[in-house]
């Protein structure tokens, strides 16, 4: 079975990695971690400083690097379950990004967490889980974790 984990690196994917580590059978599971980085989009005004660009740049290095530690450190708990993981970083939109590699990568099952968004929040920040869940080919496994 190839399991694509889609995470973000907060508390919400942790327990979406516990929750696969525990609840999904461990034999024949090929498990890819992804993290999606989001474009930094932006035009240069002409009147913006010489600097921003590069600047930006730095900013995309750092998140790819916070990203690749996300995806190592999940990889790492998921291997000492006994899965056989691989890792990827991608830069996209996140939505398309999870579905357009499940669809590449012929993923069985997508598993990802639910920050629990309700109301404005949730209207303005809109919900991956339910695109992801929405636009699957394949059956997808949202983890939700108790609200406080």
């Amino acid at each position: 079975m190839k399991i694509l984990l889609a995470i973000d690196g907060s508390k919400y994917s942790d327990a979406t990695v516990q929750a696969l580590a525990l609840q999904i059978r461990k034999e024949n599971a090929q498990v890819l971690v992804l993290q999606i980085v989001e474009p930094r989009i932006y035009s240069t005004p002409p009147q913006m400083a010489a600097g921003y660009q590069p600047e930006m740049a730095e900013i995309m290095k750092e998140q790819f690097k916070q990203a690749q530690e996300s995806v190592d450190r999940s990889a790492t708990t998921l291997r000492s379950a006994g899965f056989e993981v691989s890792t990827r970083v991608l830069e996209a939109e996140p939505r398309t990004g999870i579905l357009d590699l499940a669809s590449e990568w012929h993923a069985d099952l997508i598993v990802l967490g639910s920050h629990g968004r309700k109301g404005l929040q949730r209207f303005m920040l809109g919900s991956v889980a339910e695109s992801v869940a929405r636009g699957a080919y394949c059956s997808v496994l949202i983890v939700r974790t108790p609200q406080k």
